[in-house]
């Protein structure tokens, strides 16, 4: 059988896997890309939480992310780690990591109450669980929760990151 995820060109700047899924774990924000209206690219910014092989999205109920996650379930996430550009160099020291996977709409409400849990506790982890509990609940009828299956991941990093991490195992 044929891969269908193209393997990575650059593979000294590869990021491991288990940094990958670190990354995915503190980082903030990444951009959601599905087919959109008239099958051009829809690519959004969202916050997120990642938990084992998965990643959890809120929304509204509607809208053009719901409709495009309802009529394709291929989707692509991005999410920075670094970027910070290097005049003297010509270049950029960047580490990201690129997700392809299968996006759906989480109807199952145990598993879409924990997911926004999940999530609520990465955006405000000092918040009491009363005070969670009772913003979950005052939210969940009108709260739709995606889910992204994970089923291909790589990270890449700038060569000048990748060389200080070969220095830094030797």
């Amino acid at each position: 059988m044929e891969n269908k995820f193209r393997s990575m060109r650059r593979t000294k700047q590869y990021v491991p896997e288990a940094e990958c899924i670190e990354i995915l774990k503190k980082a903030d924000t990444g951009v959601l890309a599905l087919i959109g209206d008239g099958d051009y690219p829809y690519a959004v910014p969202l916050n997120f939480v990642y938990d084992s092989g998965k990643i959890y999205f809120h929304s509204a109920m509607a809208g053009h992310k719901v409709d495009a996650a309802a009529k394709n379930e291929k989707a692509s996430f991005c999410v920075i780690d670094k970027d910070k550009v290097v005049p003297e160099e010509y270049a950029t020291h960047y580490r990201s990591i690129i997700i392809f996977g299968k996006i759906k709409i989480m109807e199952d409400e145990p598993a879409k109450r924990d997911a926004i849990e999940k999530l609520a506790i990465k955006y405000a982890p000092k918040d009491s669980a009363e005070n969670r509990n009772y913003e979950i609940d005052d939210s969940m009828d009108h709260l739709c929760m995606l889910e992204l299956s994970i089923e291909h991941m790589t990270g890449k990093e700038a060569m000048a990151l990748a060389q200080e991490r070969e220095t830094a195992v030797k």
